[in-house]
């Protein structure tokens, strides 16, 4: 069998590396793995495997973040709330966008959503000692399991593709959250990996029985608006961004400057708290610090805790951003359409040498191309199909670490270029050809 890498180098390298079963290998140690053959090989790997921004930096941040900068504002702690300016450009691009009111005071910066994300499941765990479990919508981002681990948390989670509509994914949670152990639960829109993306009749039951469970919903935007099938990302207009925040007050929305504006470097994202949840407060809370507030111990004791605070010239990038998005000057949605071309090319290529797309549909229609995408192949196992995909050059990372119930591969399109289109033809028919189907 022709490969394209040895396959007794990648073997070697995954025992190096105590890589027993890829189905537990995560994103860098997979990017490692391909690096180091690179270095030794001078091949390039299709990179699937990293969730990164594969565009140029908005102008519109990088110029506003150099000339704070210039300002001086490198020498100056930022008030740990956000700065006003931030503050006041987030709410009001919530309005523009998702037409929701949330007020500044609950527009608090983080370093990037992940952060963002470990601050919430700290705070939330600790509303109420009965109330300790997060609930997770699979298939998800792989580290926020890991950050309810490292706390200590309780873990439950289900596969969403597999109770899609309203009544069954009322049913679903009604199971659960009527437990009574849930404090919060948490889901990507669109999905990250498989980019379905929750309807609003699924977002009002989600909502409802937050409000009826007492559950604080985590909503992750970091992909907001990037459901290209809908003409989303026109500020101050119909269609919105679909969001839980229109049917509930118990949730936090996670918008992230990593994806939308390309900014990922700099690590910067607000969590949108709403108003009655920003003030709402609990007697554990003031038992242990304090504050009773939710929103005054999110950013005085879980933030000030972690980071003392966001880079200064990064909120001011922010606010730029926002604020040009708000305006209409800066339509950040046409610049990020080009992970929708790429992906819809990348699925014709591997379709047509016997790849199939693992969640291929939302609800009943084809689920939208956008950032990330899921591969198999012939029914193969997710880790055992992985290894054969690093023999022939191309990396993702096992369906299983996003808690899937399905078997494959997440892949992303952010670091495809234009001469990678014709090396991963040659890489799919090379690898048809070694495992023939039917």
């Amino acid at each position: 069998m022709k490969t394209v890498f040895s396959k007794e180098r990648v073997d070697e390298l995954l025992r190096d590396m105590e890589i027993d079963d890829l189905n537990k290998a995560s994103i860098r140690q997979i990017g490692a793995i391909a690096r180091t053959l690179e270095e030794e090989t001078g091949e390039e790997y299709i990179h699937f495997e990293m969730g990164i921004p594969g565009l140029p930096p908005s102008a519109v941040g990088t110029e506003a973040e150099i000339e704070a900068l210039r300002r001086g504002v490198a020498a100056k702690y930022p008030n740990i709330e956000g700065i006003a300016e931030l503050k006041t450009e987030a709410s009001r691009f919530v309005k523009a966008f998702i037409n929701t009111d949330v007020a500044p005071k609950g527009c608090i910066p983080t370093t990037g959503s992940m952060q963002g994300v470990f601050a919430s499941f700290m705070l939330c765990t600790q509303l109420d000692p009965q109330r300790r479990t997060i609930l997770y919508f699979d298939p998800g981002f792989p580290v926020q399991k890991m950050q309810a681990a490292v706390i200590g948390a309780d873990m439950r989670s289900f596969d969403v593709a597999d109770y899609r509509g309203a009544q069954a994914l009322r049913a679903k949670l009604k199971e659960i959250l009527s437990a009574g152990d849930v404090c919060c639960l948490i889901y990507s829109n669109p999905n990250n990996p498989s980019w379905m993306c929750l309807k609003d009749d699924e977002l009002q039951v989600i909502g409802e029985l937050a409000t009826k469970y007492d559950v604080i919903v985590i909503e992750d935007l970091a992909y907001m608006t990037m459901d290209f099938r809908r003409p989303l990302g026109r500020p101050f207009q119909a269609p919105y961004q679909p969001s839980v925040s229109h049917y509930t007050d118990n949730y936090i929305l996670m918008l992230s400057g990593s994806k939308m504006f390309s900014y990922a470097g700099q690590r910067i994202a607000v969590a949108c708290i709403s108003d009655k949840l920003f003030v709402r407060s609990y007697a554990t809370l003031h038992k242990r610090y304090g504050f009773s507030r939710f929103g005054a111990v999110f950013a005085y004791n879980m933030l000030y805790t972690l980071s003392s605070g966001v880079s200064h010239s990064a909120q001011c990038a922010m606010a730029a951003m926002m604020r040009a998005a708000s305006d209409g000057t800066y339509r950040f949605v046409d610049d990020v359409r080009e992970y929708a071309r790429r992906t819809q090319r990348i699925k014709q290529i591997m379709q047509r040498y016997g790849f199939s797309v693992v969640y291929d549909k939302d609800q009943d229609e084809p689920v939208s191309d956008g950032l990330f995408f899921t591969i198999g192949y012939a029914g193969m196992e997710g880790g055992a199909f992985l290894r054969e995909l690093l023999y022939f050059g191309i990396t993702g990372i096992v369906l299983s670490t996003t808690g899937s119930t399905r078997q494959g591969i997440r892949a992303c399109c952010s670091c495809m270029q234009e001469h990678h289109y014709p090396l991963l033809e040659e890489r799919c028919r090379l690898f048809a050809e070694s495992h023939p189907q039917g």
